[in-house]
């Protein structure tokens, strides 16, 4: 089975193309992921349909399947447009967390370098994310969560999956995060867990942070946990409407005019190399 690598600001990414296909997703995406017996991944990503019906499935390196990645979409859009599987450089592609409008940028080589990717309106709601926060409602700003012996107040948002971001004055570099994102990840509080995020406001107005995403683990960039990390702090008023998240892998830049609008997140997409898998 023929299949590429991608990366997207360090997050990185099996694609393959499925049209005409019969696979155990799930395991394979447990066979490949894995980085010593396997390709090594943050997840897989599977093409299917035709233009203009392409379609995206994305399978976390623990075998679920998530609603929506912003990095693996745009790993997935330059692998349709390089490989002349879509016929513009503008378009749909259908997720399992909706269709998201993409639109793809060329280097002086003319294959794809960025791809900016309309994620979606975000979700405040407890049953939209889901989370079990008796008595609160909408947007769910300052959370208490108490994690293992640590305290913790968080924004809940839902970017068709679910994040809890929490604000630090300390360099996210620093911070524990092998330790409290798996306690954060399963907690009682999300029943079907939840990805974590902890981050801190410059004073020039951008993010660093870092993520821990469910059913992966910490990983060097996340599109959507970028997205939630910017929505939190554009409501708390502590960013403008565009802003750059810095994590471990690179910059994204994320915009969000606020209350109904999609977010949008542009980043760079980069091949890796190609290879088969065996059956």
């Amino acid at each position: 089975m023929r299949f590429t690598k991608y990366h997207g600001a360090g997050n990185d990414f099996i694609v393959i193309d499925a049209r005409g296909l019969d696979g155990e997703w799930a395991d394979a995406a447990r066979a490949m992921c894995n980085r010593h017996f396997g390709v090594g991944a943050d997840g897989s990503m599977l093409v299917l349909g035709a233009y203009p019906h392409l379609m995206m499935r994305m399978f976390n390196p623990d075998g679920s399947e998530a609603e929506a990645c912003g990095n693996g979409l745009r790993c997935f859009v330059k692998h349709v447009v390089d490989e002349g599987l879509a016929a513009d450089d503008e378009f749909i592609v259908e997720t399992l967390g909706g269709p998201r409008r993409v639109v793809s940028f060329r280097g002086p080589d003319r294959t794809v370098d960025e791809v900016e990717v309309s994620m979606g309106a975000p979700r405040f709601g407890p049953d939209d994310v889901p989370a079990i926060v008796p008595g609160r409602h909408a947007p769910l700003l300052d959370v208490p969560v108490q994690v293992g012996d640590r305290m913790l107040c968080v924004d809940v948002v839902s970017m068709s999956n679910p994040h809890a971001v929490a604000f630090v004055d300390e360099a996210p570099s620093g911070y524990p995060l092998d330790t409290v994102g798996p306690l954060m990840e399963h907690h009682g509080m999300f029943p079907a867990r939840v990805n974590f995020e902890v981050a801190r406001v410059r004073e020039d107005g951008d993010i660093d942070a870092r993520v821990w995403e469910r059913g992966a683990g910490e990983t060097l960039a996340c599109g959507t946990g970028a997205c939630a990390i910017a929505v939190a702090a554009r409501l708390r008023d502590r960013c403008n409407e565009a802003v750059r998240v810095h994590l471990p892998g690179g910059q994204l830049t994320i915009t969000w005019s606020g209350g109904e609008e999609e977010v949008r997140l542009r980043g760079p997409a980069e091949r890796v190399f190609i290879g088969d898998w065996p059956d």
